[in-house]
């Protein structure tokens, strides 16, 4: 019971931790009926003995609070810059099943023939191996990628000249990996968007 209950304690601090820009009674009340209930459900269901019930129940609240995570998220991605045009974010939320879980946040920029996506993932497993690529620079340039800074932020940038096809791989305070991909693009556009990125309001997320 003690680590049920301490279960639950860590899922709310989660859940306060991960909305900086809200306050916590605004965050509780937005999903109060959704996650405690749940949290409840699953704290009856253990002490009547069904643990796979309450396990259950746990994990589902574990991804609503996913989810109300991936939203905040995606007001992280910038506007559109000048002359640029953007259609809405995404965002979702992935289970523990699905490559360990994680949050994912995207949103396209046209202008013209020319496309750039951001995508942000965080609170994924697979992270661990990126950031052993970042600590490596033989291994981060042994794609054809350059390392370079980014507002105090290391990236390495991969761009095709003659196709001009590009891409820039951030890792943010080694729990979030930022991605901008650029079709039909010159080289700095991909960084203009990399630059235009809060890198400071993500790692307080």
């Amino acid at each position: 019971m003690k680590n049920l209950l301490k279960y639950i304690v860590l899922t709310l601090g989660f859940l306060v931790v991960f909305c900086p820009n809200t306050r916590a009674d605004e965050v509780l009340n937005t999903r109060a009926d959704d996650v405690l209930n749940t949290i409840d459900e699953a704290v009856k269901q253990y002490k009547g003995g069904d643990f796979g019930g309450a396990a259950s129940n746990l994990d589902y609240a574990a991804q609503l609070i996913r989810q109300k995570k991936s939203e905040l998220m995606k007001e992280l991605l910038p506007e559109p810059l000048s002359g640029w045009e953007a259609e809405a974010a995404n965002a979702q939320a992935l289970g523990t099943a699905i490559f360990g879980g994680g949050i994912n946040v995207s949103r396209k920029y046209t202008r013209k023939s020319s496309v750039i996506t951001i995508e942000i993932v965080s609170d994924s497993p697979v992270m661990q191996s990126l950031i052993m690529m970042f600590n490596n620079p033989m291994l981060a340039g042994a794609g054809g990628g350059k390392l370079v800074t980014i507002k105090g932020q290391r990236a390495i940038v991969q761009y095709d000249e003659a196709d001009r096809d590009g891409e820039i791989n951030t890792v943010v305070a080694g729990r979030f990996m930022v991605t901008v991909n650029g079709e039909q693009v010159d080289r700095d556009d991909i960084m203009a968007y990399a630059q235009a990125i809060d890198f400071d309001a993500l790692m307080k997320n």
